[in-house]
This record gives structure tokens, sequence and C-alpha cells, in this order.
């Protein structure tokens, strides 16, 4: 019970940042890029792979702060990073090829996925 508490209150502080980081959409135009969706995909990768730096090379961290850092923080400020710590195991464990489906798939899928919602919204 005290993991799930602290994945959630890690993931409530992240989708508050999230939520925060998504304002410079409105104050910050570049060719239509949604500047906080990738600031907080960048920013995620960055922050998910300096902590997990962190706990693999020091015992200085507990892993309950890292459920609420990692799992909890940065699961709920992008998923984005989730993905991108995956696709750099496969990447580090030499599976170009599963990388590259599961890159490939997420979006391809993933942006068919949003576009087969909308159409099935709009029937409705």
């Amino acid at each position: 019970m005290k993991q799930l508490l602290l994945v959630g209150f890690g993931g409530f502080f992240g989708s508050i940042a999230r939520y925060w980081m998504s304002k410079l959409n409105l104050t910050w135009d570049f060719h239509s890029i949604p500047m906080g969706t990738l600031a907080v995909n960048i920013i995620g990768s960055f922050l998910i792979g300096f902590l997990l730096g962190i706990f693999i090379n020091s015992n200085l961290l507990h892993t309950n702060l890292k459920l609420f850092l990692v799992v909890g923080f940065c699961g709920g400020f992008t998923t984005f990073s989730s993905f991108t710590n995956e696709n750099f195991l496969l990447l580090q464990n030499g599976q170009y090829l599963t990388a590259l489906i599961y890159i490939g798939g997420s979006i391809i899928i993933g942006i068919l996925a949003v576009f087969a919602g909308f159409l099935i919204a709009n029937q409705l």
C-alpha cells in the first residue's frame, strides 16, 4: 500500500508539472510545434535517464524514492520518458530490430489509434 501511495503522489506532482509546462504552448509558438509537450517529452526523458543513472550507480537513494520519482513523477510528467528509456535499454542490449519495431509501431499505431478514436467519437 505504501508503494502505491508513493507512485500516486509522485504522479500527482508530475501531472501538475506537465500541466504547467503545457502552458508554454500558449506563449511560445515555433512553427505550430506544441512546444510545451515537446519540452515535457525531452525534459522527462532526460530526467528519467538521470535518475536511473543515479539509482544504478550509487546506493544513495532509497527504493521508495525511486518509486516516487521515476515511476510516479516521471510517469505522471510524461509516459514518453518511459518509452524512450525502454528503447534506450533495447538499443543498449543490441536489440536494434526490436527497438525499431517498437518505435515505429508505437508512433504509427499511436497516430492511427488517435485517428480511429476521433472517427468513432464523431459517429456518436
